[in-house]
């Protein structure tokens, strides 16, 4: 099977109901109710291949998180097909449940008030995985995630960082081919970011998990994902390589010349004209901004007749961050594939 995920035409509505006012609308209200039909997943198609780590994103009421329940089987979808690991989530939910792994960052499926290695036993029960299949996956999981120390703690007694951590373990007890990880840094410091980050790329290499995430902060998709599936309103706006995106939107280029002595506007305005080059002050004496294509022939030209014609102090490049391009596109709204 070369798809481990296969979305086709899904959609999820949700009925939103409204209330008439006074007391002759509560009446009324008591036969007929005013509702609308809201798309929280408006026909979207995707798939996803063994192995891949897919950075699932879009601003709060995209969709993602419905999607999410859909493809875990909590939700069931209003129209349109899922596969995932071969099964359909909703329909062959208790086969299903033990073939993926989930981390809901706001939800634990750790027991609040027993150690966390109890926690441990009773979901190796659940997920029937024998003695030698659970020493030899799990003593290395809880070695790379630094969790040993904790495993004789209560999970009330965790900080935020240290149960996110045993939950990702307790993902993991059935090792299985799918994770689904929904914003499963947030809150948490960078060092645990770190450590989770690379723990996640590392069980990716070893086993080929295939592992869709979705999350607020961009930098765990830089550091993990080399697609992203962008969804707004319901709808994916852009599915493709995260480089691509930074190449396609990453469009411009700012360079920043701190220059000897004061120089005017159209002294810089007349070096290279009809280039898409334009020119503002930077912060700081004599300090100017180039802000321009992101082509190398520009870019080279520009900085070569600003040092043939001035004196500089220095120069810096500055890219744009992969956080301002999504920022971008949805104040845009659209991606052009």
């Amino acid at each position: 099977m070369s798809h481990i995920i296969e979305v086709r035409e899904l959609r999820k509505e949700f009925v939103s109901y409204s209330s008439r006012v006074g007391l002759k609308g509560a009446f009324r209200d008591l036969f007929t109710r005013n509702y609308k039909v809201i798309p929280a997943v408006n026909n979207i198609s995707f798939s996803v291949k063994r192995g891949e780590m897919i950075g699932y994103i879009g601003e709060n009421g995209a969709g993602k998180s419905t999607t999410i329940k859909m493809l875990t089987g909590i939700l069931t979808p209003t129209s349109g097909h899922i596969v995932v690991n071969g099964m359909n989530p909703h329909k062959d939910r208790e086969k299903f449940t033990r073939s993926i792994g989930v981390v809901f960052g706001q939800r634990s499926q750790l027991w609040w008030d027993i150690a966390v290695q109890e926690s441990f036993r009773l979901l190796k029960k659940v997920y029937n995985v024998s003695d030698e299949q659970y020493k030899e996956h799990m003593e290395h999981v809880i070695q790379t995630l630094d969790i040993g120390p904790l495993l004789d703690k209560p999970v009330r007694k965790l900080s935020l960082g240290q149960r996110m951590r045993c939950e990702l373990a307790a993902a993991l007890i059935h090792n299985p081919p799918l994770l689904f990880l929904d914003e499963p840094t947030i809150g948490l410091d960078v060092l645990v970011k770190l450590k989770i980050r690379e723990f996640l790329k590392e069980i990716n290499e070893k086993y080929k998990t295939t592992i869709l995430l979705t999350t607020h902060d961009i930098s765990d998709i830089e550091a993990l994902c080399d697609r992203v599936v962008m969804l707004d309103e319901g709808k994916i706006i852009y599915d493709g390589a995260l480089e691509k995106l930074r190449a396609q939107w990453g469009d411009e280029k700012e360079i920043q010349f701190h220059f000897s002595k004061p120089v005017q506007y159209y002294e810089l305005a007349g070096l290279v004209p009809d280039s898409g080059v334009e020119w503002m002050k930077g912060s700081g004496q004599n300090v100017w901004i180039a802000k321009l294509p992101n082509e190398e022939v520009i870019i080279s030209v520009v900085i070569a007749k600003v040092v043939q014609t001035f004196q500089i102090k220095d120069i810096k490049i500055n890219e744009v961050s992969t956080e301002e391009i999504i920022r971008n596109i949805y104040e845009e709204g659209v991606v052009h594939g």
